[in-house]
């Protein structure tokens, strides 16, 4: 049975736009207050007013979590201002796959930044208050819980570096999740097939997708919210470790 967040508060990454900005919404209709956390402040600022008009509770944070600097800036402000922290949604990510030798180092680059560094340094900021905050919560549990992809369980050609993120992201979120669950720090990972957010738009990505798999259905980003609100929303007792969600069109 699910369980109000009421009280609790949710750091989120990647809020600007897709799977983050729909987590936002979920959790905040669960009874979290949340922190956005995006480079772009004027999407994060709109969302967050949006939250506040419907009686919700949101801040913006722009920042680069690629930087560790920034990262633990961004941890800092949330306590701050709501004076703890209990869920951390890491769904901050680019996809830049194409072939390798046409491939420029800068977009490798980049998605190790973003995908697996900005989750790093955000998840290593952020442990000393959720483990914090499991004390001080009547719901004595706290989360973490880490967008992969089905690429971080399937390597593909012409996926690569993506695949190599995305298998870190996963290998990383397990290793935690039996590091901190005797301390009721839950870890959970969460791997969508194709979700229809902006993760497509640049340049050749769905053309890519599509030539491995054909044209399917894309998921929305709000499947994987309430994915995200079912893994947050459980009792103390119940951790799910992983899901992977796929379009049904999806071989």
């Amino acid at each position: 049975m699910a369980e109000s967040l009421n009280n609790t508060v949710a750091l989120i990454t990647g809020a600007s736009s897709g799977i983050g900005q729909a987590a936002a919404v979920r959790l905040v209709a669960a009874g979290a207050r949340v922190a956005l956390v995006a480079r772009r402040v004027d999407r994060l600022e709109k969302l967050a007013s949006d939250i506040r008009a419907k009686g919700g509770g949101a801040i913006a944070i722009g920042a680069d979590i690629a930087s560790a600097s920034q990262a633990e800036g961004v941890v800092a402000h949330t306590i701050a201002e709501f004076g703890r922290l209990d869920t951390v949604v890491n769904a901050a990510g680019v996809m830049l796959n194409g072939p390798s030798i046409e491939s420029p180092l800068s977009d490798w680059d980049k998605m190790v930044d973003v995908n697996l560094r900005g989750l790093m340094y955000v998840t290593k900021a952020a442990l000393p208050h959720l483990l914090a905050a499991v004390g001080t919560s009547p719901r004595k549990v706290a989360d973490v819980v880490n967008i992969s992809s089905v690429g971080g369980r399937f390597a593909a050609a012409r996926v690569a570096i993506y695949n190599a993120t995305k298998f870190a992201v996963t290998a990383a979120t397990e290793a935690w999740r039996q590091e901190y669950t005797r301390q009721s720090l839950r870890f959970s990972v969460v791997e969508p097939g194709a979700v229809a957010t902006e993760l497509w738009n640049a340049e050749g990505q769905w053309e890519n997708f599509t030539a491995m798999f054909g044209e399917v259905e894309r998921l929305l980003a709000e499947d994987i919210a309430e994915a995200i609100a079912f893994i947050v929303t459980n009792p103390r007792r119940v951790a799910v470790n992983e899901i992977v969600i796929r379009p049904t069109d999806q071989p």
